[in-house]
């Protein structure tokens, strides 16, 4: 998942800021000129309820506090929407700090009050792929969960995205499209683990194209392994160089590009870069004369068809 925990959180402690300005407003309506499409910004309905929140997202930073103050806050505000604000603080904070079980709960938390909310569906769905094996004797079930996770959140996005009053459109929208595509990228990368390319190649070609402006280059060398396993070698070549070109290449993921992108220039008739071929391949880099093998490698390994980022 690219790093958006701090936005997040950001996005939950502008209602801090907004209504901070203006608290004896803070039950009225958002101008709905100004207002992002779908649903209502969330705003607290007392001031008792608006300091209490307060004190709560000041507790952000740490993942583990961050999860008290919202289970505080939520016992004495049963009822109140900024529940689902500190709860994805604490599922954000949790992602920052490499805690996924954690994350998940906190997921399920979101969900429990929310169950259209899009981002604790896209952190649940991607969570569950990344922790499903070729092993586990319920990997179907627990795939078929992942992509119904992750479709769900696809219809929600537009309509069911909590923000709180005071956010600024750009920030919603620019969410939105990192949402959209993230979604769209574990659904592509759990068909490919099912070796069904030409859905895993639609997937991830949209999960591209939903977030133009921030090319995931995990998704780009995932969809470039799609198109080479259908033998679509100049198509899969023009998404590897694209890799390249967004990856370093003293890291695992940059590595991986270019193995692949030179067992596919020798495909397409051409002579690989040499500096560009490492003197010691990773065992699990494509060989040079047939396509990489269907199951994605993992993600400790570096190997970009997995469900992580190695980034993280």
């Amino acid at each position: 998942m690219k790093p958006v925990a701090m936005l997040a959180i950001l996005l939950a402690a502008s209602l801090v800021t907004a209504q901070s300005q203006a608290p004896a407003q803070s039950a009225q309506p958002q101008n709905a000129a100004n207002a992002p499409a779908g649903k209502p910004p969330i705003r607290t309905k007392t001031n008792e309820e608006f300091r209490a929140y307060q004190l709560a997202i000041a507790s952000a930073a740490d993942p583990v506090a961050m999860e008290k103050a919202a289970d505080e806050f939520a016992a004495k505000f049963p009822t109140s929407d900024a529940r689902i604000l500190l709860y994805r603080a604490a599922m954000s904070g949790y992602q920052e700090v490499g805690n996924p079980q954690k994350m998940m709960d906190m997921g399920m938390k979101v969900l429990a009050i929310d169950k259209d909310d899009p981002e604790a569906l896209i952190g649940v769905a991607e969570l569950l792929e990344e922790r499903t094996t070729p092993t586990d004797l319920d990997r179907e079930q627990r795939e078929a969960q992942v992509i119904d996770y992750a479709s769900h959140a696809l219809k929600t996005i537009d309509t069911d995205l909590a923000v709180p009053a005071g956010t600024a459109p750009e920030k919603v929208e620019a969410y939105k499209k990192y949402l959209r595509s993230t979604a769209l990228a574990i659904v592509g990368t759990i068909y490919y683990k099912q070796e069904n390319y030409q859905q895993a190649e639609g997937n991830l070609r949209n999960a591209i194209e939903a977030d133009l402006a921030n090319p995931d280059p995990v998704v780009v060398l995932r969809l470039a392994l799609a198109l080479d396993q259908q033998k679509k070698y100049g198509d899969a070549l023009q998404q590897a160089n694209r890799a390249v070109e967004l990856s370093k290449e003293d890291t695992d993921l940059g590595r991986m590009a270019r193995n692949e992108r030179d067992r596919l220039i020798v495909q397409t008739g051409g002579t690989p870069t040499p500096a560009a071929t490492p003197a010691s391949p990773t065992p699990n880099a494509p060989p040079t004369a047939a396509p990489p093998t269907a199951a994605p490698p993992t993600a400790t390994q570096g190997a970009p068809a997995a469900a992580a980022d190695p980034s993280h």
